[in-house]
């Protein structure tokens, strides 16, 4: 017959009294390394933005102070921010308009083509974005579209339709189709049904969509620089030419006031985008 001696029990109940100890410090561990991690290269832009002057080797800037916030929100900064996020508001709201009435259509009927209309509004971010937009830049050429703020909003439009399409299908496929039966049932015609019934509980969703192309279009470069500049600065080609130029005060100031609305619609972002869209993403 085995028996257990003291030590051995002490020893067993002091390894059960160090196991919550080390999995919590492990949880420690990796939380402060995915901190440094994300905001280890974010924190280096707040620092740029108020150095005055830093040289090699100093760890820390020898001078700081706002000369550089107080030159760009007095310089073309501004006017490139509120042409990003004029745009960015344009862009939405035609992305919701067209893609709203279509998402329904596809998430409730059995359409014939409909994979292969969900795959084309997939194809601009299914190969690299130069080639497609230097190919439409050759076309907004013939149509005097470039430099305008027309050809800006023309070129947003290309990625935000698939952000828009694919999240709103999976929103739509979300809601229950017994909840518009019954109202079909109750003496309501469709076009009723959809407003009063779909919409309301589709508007969740419907915000998500609206976040995640306000983002793209706010922070979108490639087509900007290509169709856009040099008469329509964004903000991200506005940051890209005082990186090139070696303004890197500026440029990190203008990539903090990139960063703090982005930051802002995220956290929005994560509380309208359910669950339940993101299990009907991409079932069609």
């Amino acid at each position: 017959m085995n028996t257990i001696t003291s030590k051995e029990r002490y020893t067993e109940k002091t390894t059960l009294t160090k196991l919550p100890i080390m999995r919590m410090t492990g949880k420690i561990i990796l939380y402060v390394l995915a901190i440094f991690i994300i905001f280890g290269p974010l924190s280096s832009l707040f620092i740029w933005s108020f150095a005055e002057e830093w040289f090699y080797p100093n760890p820390f800037p020898t001078d700081w102070g706002l000369s550089y916030w107080k030159r760009a929100l007095e310089g073309n900064m501004v006017q490139a921010f509120g042409l990003s996020f004029g745009i960015a508001i344009i862009v939405t709201i035609l992305a919701l308009v067209l893609t709203v009435p279509l998402a329904y259509l596809i998430a409730r009927n059995r359409l014939p083509l409909k994979y292969i209309i969900l795959i084309i509004f997939l194809l601009p971010q299914a190969f690299p974005q130069l080639p497609v937009f230097t190919n439409t830049m050759r076309l907004m050429y013939q149509w005097d579209l470039v430099g305008t703020i027309s050809g800006l909003t023309l070129i947003h439009l290309v990625g935000a339709l698939v952000f828009s399409v694919w999240t709103l299908v999976s929103v739509f496929q979300s809601i229950a189709i017994p909840l518009e039966e019954a109202s079909y049932m109750l003496g309501a015609g469709k076009v009723y049904t959809f407003f009063h019934i779909v919409l309301p509980m589709a508007l969740p969703g419907i915000i998500a969509a609206a976040l995640l192309v306000f983002l793209y279009s706010l922070d979108e470069f490639t087509g900007s620089l290509l169709i856009g500049a040099p008469f329509q600065i964004t903000m991200p080609v506005f940051m890209y030419n005082a990186s090139t130029g070696y303004e890197m005060q500026i440029a990190s100031v203008t990539a903090v006031l990139l960063m703090i609305p982005g930051i802002i619609l995220l956290l929005l972002l994560q509380k309208f985008m359910k669950s339940e869209y993101l299990s009907a993403f991409g079932r069609v």
